[in-house]
């Protein structure tokens, strides 16, 4: 695999190798929040670097909020094993591994780590294939939390005699040997891009996985995750979550509003959010996107683990996969009432109308008052039908709708939206052309 086929994740930690239902300890519940090194820096990290990000993201007031990771990707390894097939850390920029995780668990982050399920790392490092639980107990030994795993340098069919399911459950069972032996769980994180429907057997031993290939930080590679995410959010459950890739919000050219559409798709699908920028430039403008508590508290909700789905594709015909053109209308439950998700995939501002009732999540013949999470404020209330006015060019409205009683009594037609087919009186009259 290229270098450029970067990836990134995070699952649950893990007692055992059993089916995602069974992992009770409550390690990694809920998605993971923090900061990745690799689309910012790639190879260019050394200890110093990841300390000073940590403390930008204290200071920040990152982790306040709830971005309590700070995770390390590829490159940190000495390109030789030891004698005794010990991975080594790189002795100039890494010169000791216990320093720095004990720097990032005093102010208040858990550290990550990250290998490979192949003979070497998608950058050329030693991989842990047939080192599975000796790397296991060396992470554990310099103190991380997390390990992200890729899919790079693969074994020939016959030396591995695995499918891929095996050749992550190899580390799976290192993981809960750890557990086991030692009472250190880590969040475990598969990395393998969504090539062989990851989503439908990574929760037998992680609690996230890559659906996707690498993103980049323009409005294109967004819209094609968005849309790969968009058919597969029954997935998403506690213990069992798709992962978009990194926060880009920072890097490229991504529009204001581009960035809200961003974040806003991946913490409502309750995927992780690991920041992926360069923490010293970021602008204020782009750290209140990240602080969006509102946001926040429905990607990380104790209550409802589901993400949100499309309940109607927009511009295209539901059901249609198109990469450039996503799903528009979003809804799902969450702790706190139906959340909504109005994504304007077009390239110039336009408004989005609905009828409630096309949501699942919402009662026929009932109204809702709406918050509007990126403005935060309260705006009235909506009695069958909303419409969000001028939404800009790749922008997003995101709301909350809340249970505000019956609606107005008498209201015609007697069945809103497409109920109207069938509204029929307990006589058997008719409504259906009223």
């Amino acid at each position: 695999m290229a270098l450029s086929m970067r990836s990134l994740g995070v699952a649950i930690g893990l007692l055992s190798a059993l089916p995602a239902n069974a992992i009770t300890n409550g390690v990694g519940k809920l998605p993971v929040m923090g900061y990745n090194a690799w689309n910012a820096f790639a190879c260019n990290v050394n200890e110093t670097l990841m300390v000073q990000t940590a403390q930008y993201m204290v200071s920040y007031g990152l982790l306040d909020v709830g971005y309590n990771h700070v995770n390390l990707d590829d490159c940190w390894a000495m390109k030789n094993r030891s004698s005794t097939g010990e991975v080594v850390s790189d002795t100039t920029r890494f010169p000791d591994m216990n320093n720095l995780t004990d720097q990032l668990h005093a102010l208040g982050f858990q550290a990550g780590i990250y290998s490979d399920s192949g003979w070497f790392t998608c950058a050329g490092y030693p991989g842990s294939f047939e080192h599975e639980e000796q790397d296991a107990l060396t992470f554990q030994s310099w103190g991380f939390d997390f390990l992200k795993y890729d899919n790079c340098a693969i074994p020939f069919d016959d030396v591995i005699r695995e499918g891929i399911v095996g050749k992550y459950q190899r580390m799976a069972d290192a993981l809960a040997m750890v557990a086991e032996t030692t009472g250190t769980t880590f969040i475990f994180s598969l990395c393998e891009w969504g090539w062989n429907q990851v989503w439908l057997w990574g929760a037998s031993m992680s609690h996230s996985w890559r659906i996707d290939g690498d993103i980049g930080p323009y409005w294109d590679s967004l819209a094609s995750i968005i849309n790969s995410a968009s058919f597969i959010t029954q997935a998403t459950n506690y213990y069992g979550r798709n992962d978009l890739d990194m926060l880009e919000i920072g890097n490229g050219n991504l529009t204001y509003d581009e960035s809200k559409s961003h974040f806003t798709a991946w913490a409502l699908v309750k995927a992780p959010l690991l920041i992926g920028t360069n923490l010293a430039t970021l602008s204020q403008q782009n750290i209140d996107i990240l602080k969006n508590t509102e946001i926040i508290a429905i990607n990380q909700d104790p209550v409802v683990g589901t993400s949100i789905s499309p309940f109607r594709w927009g511009i295209n015909a539901d059901w249609t996969f198109n990469t450039s053109f996503p799903a528009q209308y979003w809804s799902g439950p969450s702790e706190n009432g139906t959340v909504f998700m109005l994504l304007n995939t077009l390239s110039e501002p336009a408004d989005m109308f609905f009828n409630l009732t096309e949501s699942p999540w919402i009662r026929a013949g009932r109204q809702y008052s709406v918050r509007d999470l990126w403005t935060h404020t309260d705006n009235g209330t909506a009695v069958r039908n909303f419409t969000a006015t001028a939404v800009p060019a790749h922008g997003v409205v995101a709301l909350l709708l809340k249970d505000a009683g019956n609606e107005p009594y008498g209201l015609e037609p007697p069945c809103a939206g497409a109920a109207l087919s069938q509204c029929t009186a307990e006589n058997g009259t008719s409504y259906a052309n009223a």
